[in-house]
């Protein structure tokens, strides 16, 4: 995408965006920093098998849009972090992790832990909105690059990465598809 002048807005068509595409993940960008200076907003599949973890931001809000498919989702603190499945995480006003299907909206306010995971045979699709904008392009792209590699994530790459873009990682990352 190009920038704009600040007196123009941008209309993305139908089936318009950056697209980074992996075997296991696609990512559609359609407003980066360079667009807007409030969030940048992007399209995901979330392929079967996929967990993105639990984590949370220091700095950033993150708004999620279920267009297609089903996922598992976290948005709360739990009342005690225990192993390395959050999907059996509690809240300390009762929350647990639901099925989000389409038309489901999540909040994550900054340090909120949250997840996502794809726990079905389909694909899932997602409209994903973070706040400040922040280089997500260059976070995904190394993410997948990660990701192309055969078998299990390395977990010492991902929590390196997942450190420099102010992600602090509570449960791996995990991909059985």
């Amino acid at each position: 995408m190009t920038d704009v002048m600040p007196s123009e807005g941008l209309i993305v068509p139908p089936g318009g965006g950056t697209t980074i595409l992996t075997p296991a993940q696609e990512v559609t960008f359609k407003v980066t920093g360079a667009h807007s200076r409030v969030s940048s907003s992007f399209e995901v599949v979330v392929p079967p098998g996929f967990d993105v973890g639990a984590h949370r931001h220091t700095h950033s809000e993150e708004l999620f849009y279920v267009l297609d498919g089903e996922l598992d989702v976290l948005a709360f603190e739990p009342r005690v972090l225990t192993g390395d499945d959050w999907r059996h995480w509690e809240s300390a006003s009762g929350l647990k992790a639901v099925r989000a299907t389409p038309g489901t909206v999540i909040v994550v306010p900054p340090g909120c832990p949250h997840a996502f995971a794809n726990r079905s045979q389909a694909p899932a699709r997602m409209f994903f909105q973070a706040s400040p904008p922040s280089d997500h392009e260059r976070y995904f792209e190394e993410l997948l690059d990660i990701l192309k590699e055969d078998g299990t994530p390395d977990p010492a790459a991902i929590a390196d990465l997942r450190l420099r873009y102010d992600i602090e990682q509570l449960t791996p990352l995990r991909h059985d598809g």
